[in-house]
């Protein structure tokens, strides 16, 4: 038997508990294989499939009574829920990737588990192949702050810091880019001290409020806020893992060049 189709027997039904693995098998032609996905996977233009639970719960029986032949979770916070499917008789492919090429890899990896290795390797070389589009070596190059959320405010979470290195920019927390959200746990003093130029959110799960960013004690000092550089982003196309952070990547860079004729390299030492 061919070892690239181990885990996708020929009457594939794929669960996927993470929004970027139900795009991925999308992309790949995959999407009749799919029989549930899980809330914050997009079906737009796609018949729709059941949606079997959100990203940190959801119920195993309700699982194991569709029978898949895989579930893909990404990253410790499924943890617990892959054990419990594992327990459950499951097969399980769960990744962890945190970086652009560990990106590239993580569709690699779905797509051999999925019987579909040949085209995996072509989006995996597509997204590769965008990504180096969208680098810039143009000056002045904006000190930014990206907030994945508000309370406890966190910074870039790997992929994203890489993305704004990638549109030309300054991750202002970049030493702090570790896997875990307390990692990159940060304070409304320690922004303030930052002054950055750019501010981007993109709250996980939720739409950003821009005036309660604002109303923060401190924060009406910022250049960013000064100049009205603060901006709201989809989480979709930064938070989740997957070949469409390449439209969260192109917002970015839309910000940053629009800011960089705006604002005169002179003014970055004001």
């Amino acid at each position: 038997m061919d070892s690239q189709n181990l885990l996708a027997p020929p009457n594939k039904r794929i669960v996927c508990l993470s929004a970027e693995a139900a795009d991925i098998c999308a992309r790949l032609d995959a999407w009749d294989d799919v029989a549930a996905v899980s809330a914050f996977a997009s079906q737009e233009g796609l018949p729709p499939r059941p949606v079997i639970g959100g990203f940190s719960t959801t119920d195993v029986a309700r699982i194991a009574a569709l029978r898949p032949s895989l579930v893909i979770t990404f990253s410790d916070v499924q943890a617990d829920i892959a054990a419990g499917l594992i327990r459950a008789g499951m097969n399980v492919l769960t990744t962890n990737q945190r970086t652009l090429n560990e990106i590239a890899g993580a569709i690699r990896l779905i797509g051999g588990a999925i019987g579909r290795p040949a085209a995996a390797e072509d989006l995996a070389a597509d997204f590769l192949r965008d990504l180096v589009a969208l680098r810039t070596g143009a000056d002045p190059a904006p000190r930014v702050y990206f907030e994945e959320w508000p309370d406890p405010m966190i910074s870039a979470i790997g992929w994203v810091g890489e993305l704004i290195e990638y549109c030309g920019g300054v991750d202002v927390f970049a030493a702090r880019r570790g896997p875990a959200s307390r990692d990159r746990t940060v304070t409304i003093e320690e922004v303030v001290a930052a002054d950055p130029d750019i501010i981007v959110a993109s709250w996980c799960g939720k739409p950003v409020d821009i005036g309660a960013i604002r109303a923060r004690p401190g924060f009406a000092t910022i250049r960013a806020l000064k100049v009205g550089q603060i901006h709201a982003l989809d989480s979709s196309q930064l938070l989740q893992p997957g070949p469409r952070v390449l439209e969260g990547g192109r917002a970015l860079r839309r910000i940053f060049d629009a800011w960089r004729a705006c604002i005169p390299a002179a003014s970055r030492s004001a």
